[in-house]
This record gives C-alpha cells, structure tokens and sequence, in this order.
C-alpha cells in the first residue's frame, strides 16, 4: 500500500523510496514485481528523471484503515468539531459519519471505546470568525490583503501578506507580515471585521523572508526567570510562545526561563501580573521593581473606604 500511495504522486526511485521505508532496494524491486504479478500496471523509465511508474489512469480502491488509523482521523475530527466556529463547519460532521459507516463493525467496536476516554481539551468560546475561510484561502495562495482591525484599543486598515492559520485555546489565529508593523504579528482571526484582496503587494513594503522571534529585533532581548506554582505551570504551558520553556524542578516546583525580546517588555509585565501569586520573578530586578509598582497601584485603587468601614 505505501508503494501504490508513493506511485500515485509520480515516479518513485527505487532507493529513495528504500530509504523512506526503511528497507533495501533489493525489497522494493522485489515488491514492484509483486504488485506487477497481481496486476498493478508498473512500467519502468530509465535515465535522469526516470524510476518506476504507474499506467495513466489507474487508481487506488478505496482506503481501507486499521484501528489505529481510524483512531487517529476520527480523534483529529473531533477536536475540530470542539470549536466554536470554523470554515469546516458540516463538513467535519458528515466525514465522521461517513467514515464511521465505512469502517467494519469490528474495527468500530476497537475505536469507540477509546474516543470515549481521548481528547483535546478546547475552551468554549462565544465570538465568530465571518472571514475565517478568506483568510485561510488568500494564505494558502500568498495573496495580500487589506483589512479593518479590531484591536484592544483601536480600529484600523493594515496591509497584510498571512502566513499561517492555526486554532489555539479556542480562538482562531492568523500569523502574517504587516506593513504598519514591519514585521510579522498574530492576529486574532474574529477581530477582522472587513477582508479585501488586494492585485499587488503594497508598494512601500516588501515582507521579509526570514521571520522575528515573537516581535522583536534578534539580540535586544532580556532573560527572565520565574518560580511557579502547580496552577502557574498549567497557565504558562498555554502560551503559545513560552509554554516549551516551563519545566519541573522539584515534586511541587516549576520554573520558566526564557528571552524576552524587548519589544514585548509590556506584554511580559502584563502577563506575569496575570498570574498573580502563581508565579514568582527572579530575574530580572526591573521586571521586580514593574511588577512591584503595578500591585501597589492596584492596592491603592482598592484601598477600603475608611469612612464606609467606621460607618
């Protein structure tokens, strides 16, 4: 089946396709005059280019899967089913049945049990993602675009060439090079409110070909170190830029350490005063002394009314 698979995206060299399956080349030649026996249509091209090939027109029978590959397709389903909006929509819905209705009883009665005790764990969220399938299109053709975005504190046109879609605790997201910022940013995909595709790349701006670290310049960055709880740990795992820097270093202590580039010096204060007391800085003693000035800040701002409490 992995030769048929391999013949059907063109021709297959012999010790390539060796190397990919772990076998020798003797086996391949051998298996290729197996499946010409049974009555597959192989034919041979010699020179530069050539290797082995199928006659035009042949196809596969249908995809038969194994209990494991089964798992694997109906468990991927699933988890897409879990968000709350997405381009794939009914879809995702009839593949399930259909491929449950193909699949023999027996194999069905070896997976379900396990989907029943498997899965990913997706936020429930309440926004829509209206241009989630644009954006997911103009990304797959490297298309510009021009849309109005919704941040936390404005709304505005940016120029933007996206580069990858990809869901993340519940929200839809779109990696891409803006012009505004210079760089590439992450956009939460149901705070574009208007997409519009543009003919040409925006003519004051051409995009990088080599991608930033999380916003910032390579080497203006500044090394954190930070003591967390066990629910701490559980919430810096999360982040999709930091999460593989949290490790355990004793039964019930963890620590994150990771450069912060300094362009995301204020997302860092945000992020560790969000944390509250599950998560103790370190390093460095500005991000102490920040932190510091915010909690003393927020004290003030809740400080009790003496004359309510004598009252």
């Amino acid at each position: 089946m992995a030769l048929l698979i391999a013949l059907q995206q063109g021709p297959v060299n012999a010790g390539a396709i060796a190397d990919k399956l772990e076998v020798s080349k003797r086996t391949i030649l051998r298996d290729m005059q197996s499946l010409s026996e049974i009555g597959v249509p192989i034919y041979a091209v010699s020179g530069p280019g050539g290797g082995f090939r199928l006659m035009e027109g042949f196809r596969l029978p249908p995809l038969q899967f194994d209990a494991g590959e089964a798992l694997a397709v109906l468990f991927a389903l699933s988890a897409v089913a879990k968000m709350a909006d997405t381009p794939f929509r009914e879809a995702r819905w009839t593949a399930m049945d259909k491929l449950r209705a193909a699949l023999p009883e027996q194999t069905l009665r070896q997976v379900e049990p396990a989907l029943e005790r498997v899965e990913i764990q997706v936020p429930q969220r309440s926004v829509k993602a209206p241009h989630l399938a644009a954006l997911m299109e103009n990304a797959a053709q490297s298309r510009w675009l021009r849309v109005l975005y919704r941040s936390e504190r404005r709304k505005r046109w940016l120029d933007l060439l996206p580069r990858k879609i990809y869901a993340a605790h519940g929200f839809w997201y779109c990696e891409a090079y803006s012009t505004a910022h210079g760089e590439e940013r992450t956009f939460r995909a149901d705070r574009f409110e208007k997409v519009e595709t543009l003919p040409d790349a925006p003519n004051d701006r051409t995009s990088p070909g080599v991608r930033p670290a999380r916003g910032g310049k390579e080497g203006r960055t500044e090394r954190i170190v930070a003591k967390l709880t066990y629910r701490g740990a559980l919430l810096a795992e999360q982040d999709e830029h930091v999460g593989e820097c949290v490790r355990q270093t004793g039964d019930d202590e963890w620590e994150i350490d990771f450069d912060c580039p300094a362009s995301e010096w204020e997302w860092a204060v945000k992020w560790f005063f969000g944390m509250g007391t599950d998560a103790e800085v370190i390093e460095p003693e500005r991000l102490r002394r920040e932190l510091y000035e915010k909690a003393s800040e927020m004290r003030r701002k809740y400080r009790p009314n003496e004359d309510a409490e004598n009252s």
